[in-house]
């Protein structure tokens, strides 16, 4: 068969296109990650590394039922994580306004960082899709948390080099927290 040069070419394109979109795998660096957490601060990643591992978990939406589940399991264990040499960083879609709102409703103990256009989902190969608004009563207010882009349910965890240990592209919300933990205490 002969390889035209506009073939090759289309070919080498498609390539390189899906190596860009391929995500993060186990064994992969990463730095560079910022966003704006529940506060409006700027995090970063490259903050932690040499510091803490860091469980960067993706999730769809605050407020909701199985995120809000996954929420808790990973304040309640976060004394377990502590002991793990580890931070807890949970991603979503959602606004800044909807973060802050989410951790104080639910008392969580660690960052909530904002994703509002799916750019660091799609730089760690997770899936997204449209966003959306829900209603939900807040400190006896109701409040409509509108997000720009919902994320799919991942878990990685980064250790202290900058290398991805794991990565979980089929998250259980209620399973998410002690799979980690076993892998940090395994590690």
């Amino acid at each position: 068969m002969k390889i035209t040069r506009f073939t090759f070419a289309t070919a080498l394109l498609a390539l390189v296109s899906a190596a860009a979109f391929a995500g993060v795998e186990v064994g992969n660096s990463v730095s560079g990650v910022m966003a704006n957490d529940e506060e409006g601060n700027l995090w970063s990643l490259d903050e932690h590394i040499g510091e803490k591992n860091v469980i960067l978990y993706f999730y769809p939406a605050a407020m909701t039922g199985g995120c809000t589940k996954q929420a808790c399991a990973y304040r309640d264990q976060s004394s377990a994580l502590n002991d793990a040499d580890a931070v807890v960083v949970g991603v979503s879609g959602d606004s800044v306004n909807n973060l802050k709102l989410f951790k104080e409703a639910h008392g969580l103990n660690f960052t909530l960082i904002s994703d509002i256009d799916g750019a660091i989902a799609k730089k760690f190969g997770v899936a997204t899709r449209g966003g959306g608004s829900i209603e939900r009563e807040i400190n006896g207010a109701l409040h409509t948390l509108t997000r720009g882009t919902t994320i799919g349910r991942w878990t990685f965890v980064i250790d202290k080099s900058g290398k991805v240990i794991y990565k979980d592209d089929a998250v259980k919300a209620t399973e998410d927290t002690a799979n980690v933990l076993s892998l940090l205490k395994g590690a």
